[in-house]
């Protein structure tokens, strides 16, 4: 994958190309892609019974669906209203997140604007791109709900102030306070609507792909493949640690859960890219953006299963992470995290 700079015709960037035909029939027909494909068949099923089995606030509900262990926990697929904007501590104000994911969303997208005139549209042939587009419209997204929670919670505000000034000295204790995020379910909470469930599956995607991205730049493309196909510059490795620092940036201010059965959705993220790439292949002979995808290597159905694989300890890192700041707030701010589960 090269990024230099140079004056020549064609995209330094582009990998060799692939000797076997993907456009003949014959291609498609070999048993390493049968056993390939299998690999990501297993995955979208396994991706779809979990979010039957768990999405959504009436999951537990569904046959074999997930039950409450014990009284008074929700359902791990249930996000209220204003996880979407509150920051995890109750005493930092919702624009300090806002701003944040404002400056998150120009400089990721500034940086996909530079990269898109750089190198043209093709670069969106890669998986890097393609997540580092998703965490784009990640921070799109939390901006604007973001500058909506920001909206709602100064309502909250001029409600309670004039509830107390109305009231006065015998207001009663609670009267016209504004709903707190740290309590559970006790019916009065609003669940989020479809953009907020949006944010938080585009959230729980990006964890696992960008783990995954980085992961693969860093420990296989970088040491083993640039002095062959690959060269690095500035530009390339900047885009395989922003996307990393902002996303956990965000993950240490927001008050967005982490359950795990959403890793469903990076699988299905993951399964996406791999049939579009074979879409590509059986449309024209074209190279092949990383080696580990050439189905016409012998290696190929190990290569498939190994990644496939890897998406498990990348998500668990992230999730991982997510159990680590839990534990420091609670130990640290007990009285004002709002981030429970």
């Amino acid at each position: 994958m090269r990024f230099t700079a140079g004056g020549s015709t064609t995209r330094s960037w582009q990998p060799t190309a692939a000797g076997a035909d993907t456009t003949d029939l014959h291609f498609w027909l070999q048993w390493r892609v049968a056993v390939c494909g299998l690999w990501v068949l297993c995955c979208v099923v396994a991706a779809a019974y979990l979010i039957w089995r768990h999405e959504g606030p009436g999951a537990h509900r569904r046959p074999g669906g997930a039950v409450k262990e014990r009284r008074n926990r929700r359902p791990d697929g249930l996000l209220y209203d204003d996880e979407a904007w509150r920051p995890c501590l109750r005493d930092i104000h919702p624009a300090w997140l806002l701003a944040y994911r404002l400056v998150s969303f120009f400089v990721l997208f500034s940086l996909l604007i530079v990269i898109v005139i750089s190198d043209g549209g093709s670069i969106f042939y890669y998986y890097t791109q393609w997540t580092f587009m998703l965490v784009t419209i990640y921070f799109g997204l939390a901006t604007a709900l973001s500058i909506y929670g920001c909206s709602k919670f100064a309502n909250w505000n001029a409600v309670a102030a004039a509830t107390d000034t109305e009231l006065g000295p015998y207001a009663a204790h609670g009267a016209g306070n504004k709903p707190t995020a740290n309590e559970e379910d006790d019916g009065t909470r609003e669940i989020a609507g479809f953009w907020g469930y949006l944010l938080q599956i585009i959230y729980q995607t990006n964890a696992g792909a960008v783990m995954l991205t980085d992961c693969v730049f860093w420990f296989i493309i970088f040491p083993f493949l640039t002095v062959k196909d690959y060269s690095m510059n500035f530009l390339l490795i900047g885009m395989h640690s922003v996307n990393a620092v902002f996303l956990l940036g965000e993950a240490s201010l927001n008050s967005l859960r982490f359950p795990w059965f959403r890793i469903a959705y990076f699988f299905l993220w993951t399964a996406l890219y791999v049939v579009f790439q074979w879409i590509v292949h059986a449309s024209t002979p074209i190279w092949w953006p990383y080696p580990f995808l050439d189905l016409s290597a012998n290696l190929a159905p190990l290569w498939y299963f190994a990644v496939a694989f890897m998406q498990l300890p990348c998500y668990v890192i992230f999730r991982l992470v997510m159990n680590l700041k839990r534990n420091l707030l609670s130990k640290h701010f007990s009285g004002s995290t709002v981030v429970r589960d």
